[in-house]
Order: C-alpha cells, then structure tokens, then sequence
C-alpha cells in the first residue's frame, strides 16, 4: 500500500470537507423550501454524484491515495462532521443516525462513488499506459 503524509491526508479531508459542505447546502435549501423526505431523497442522489465528481479530480490531478483509502477518508470526514457538527452542535441530538435515508444510506454511497471512481479512473490510468503493440 501506497504511503501518504500528513499533507496528502489534509488535501484529501480538504476535498471532503468541501462535499460535506455541497451536501449540505442541498440539505439546508430543500428543507428551506420542499418538504423533508424530498430533500432526504434529493440528497442520497446527490450526494453519490457530489463525491464521485470531487473524488474523479482528486484521483486524476493528485496521486496521493488509492481508491479505498480516499473512499475511506471521505466517509470519515463527513461522518465526523454529521455527528459533531450536526447532531452535537444543532439538532443537539443523535437522532439524526437513525434515519438510513438521511444519514447511512448516504454515507455508504459516497464511500462506494468515492471507491468505484477511484477504480475507474486509476483503470482507464493503466489502460492507457499499457504498451503499444503492432501487428
């Protein structure tokens, strides 16, 4: 396995943050202006394709982590988030977590865009550096 530092860690989590954020804001402006289990289905379709366009210019523009490792610092960060920013700080409670649409549905799919991303673009990578044969 590949090693990584403690700024590639950071560039990532930066990456993460920034989706975290986008996926809020998808929260905060449909429960501004459509019902919740609008927003809730909004924003597990989102989210998914938030992740996979964030982790698509990671994966091509930086080299630092693999696919599963990014998948995994994706999904810590914005947990980390959800549970200290969103349960403790605003609602002040841990309910949150048990609405699979709200919170694990989504948490699983931005580690798998995250990971099938990953596996895509570090693919197509290899593909086309594979050597040329004529016939």
């Amino acid at each position: 396995m590949k090693q990584f530092g403690w700024k590639q860690i950071a560039v990532i989590a930066v990456f993460g943050l920034v989706g975290w954020a986008l996926c809020g804001a998808i929260m905060f402006i449909g429960m501004a202006t459509i019902d919740l289990q609008t927003t809730l289905i909004l924003h597990a379709v989102g989210a998914p394709i938030i992740f996979s366009l964030l982790s698509w210019f990671c994966f091509r523009r930086f080299h630092y982590t693999s696919a599963i490792q990014t998948g995994v610092l994706f999904f810590l960060v914005v947990i980390s988030l959800d549970f200290s920013l969103v349960a403790l700080v605003i609602n002040k409670s841990l309910d949150v977590f048990r609405d699979p649409l709200g919170t694990w549905i989504p948490f699983g799919l931005i580690f798998l865009s995250t990971y099938l991303t990953g596996v895509m673009v570090r693919g197509q990578g290899s593909k086309s550096a594979a050597p040329q044969t004529s016939a």
